[in-house]
């Protein structure tokens, strides 16, 4: 299997790995968004006999508290075709995708994602550090991972997400407000298609 970066003629087998990985098109739109909002993305694909058979995302974040300067990546979103999940895929993306994480100054990464897959690759409760996300999600589902160790200390606050997951979220809730419910759902799937 060769994990890559995404390149042009990527862009609709990764949307059908998101199409097929999870129960709705958040996902899928919301990679679709955050290419066309021009933020600098990292977008790993896992090919397997030149078919794409898996997909990672992570995009800045910002920490909005006490000394926020620091670089953050946010992980996800993740996914991996159904008919080929837990053959380790997805754990060969999280780690090439740390890799490249690393390769381009971020300090820090976090995850909304399932609390017994994501600790495997060193995620521990983001709530350990005085860490929040801005969704209103169970404490144990918001994770960070310091790149660099030792680069939270003497810092806390609340992670901010790019305006595409917000308008994504929110047209997926149409319009209403998403809390805890919707996130925690998403993340049911999540435990099925991560590895």
């Amino acid at each position: 299997m060769n994990i890559r970066f995404e390149i042009s003629e990527d862009r609709n087998g990764i949307r059908y790995i998101n199409l097929e990985a999870f129960d709705t098109d958040a996902e899928a739109n919301l990679i679709d968004a955050l290419r066309k909002s021009g933020i600098p993305i990292i977008s790993l694909v896992a090919e397997e006999n030149g078919q794409l058979v898996g997909h990672i995302l992570f995009g800045p974040v910002t920490l909005d508290g006490d000394k926020p300067n620091i670089s953050i990546a946010g992980l996800g979103p993740m996914a991996v075709l159904p008919d080929l999940q837990n053959q380790g895929i997805g754990s060969r993306l999280v780690e090439e995708g740390l890799k490249q994480c690393k390769r381009s100054g971020y300090e820090v990464v976090v995850v909304l994602g399932h609390p017994n897959y994501y600790p495997r690759f060193g995620f521990s409760p983001s709530a350990n550090y005085g860490i929040n996300s801005e969704y209103d999600v169970p404490a144990e589902v918001f994770m960070v991972k310091e790149i660099h160790a030792g680069a939270l200390n003497g810092r806390s606050g609340t992670v901010i997400y790019h305006q595409a997951f917000k308008d994504v979220i929110l047209k997926f809730a149409g319009g209403e407000h998403v809390g805890t419910k919707i996130i925690s759902s998403d993340l049911q799937n999540q435990e099925v298609i991560l590895e």
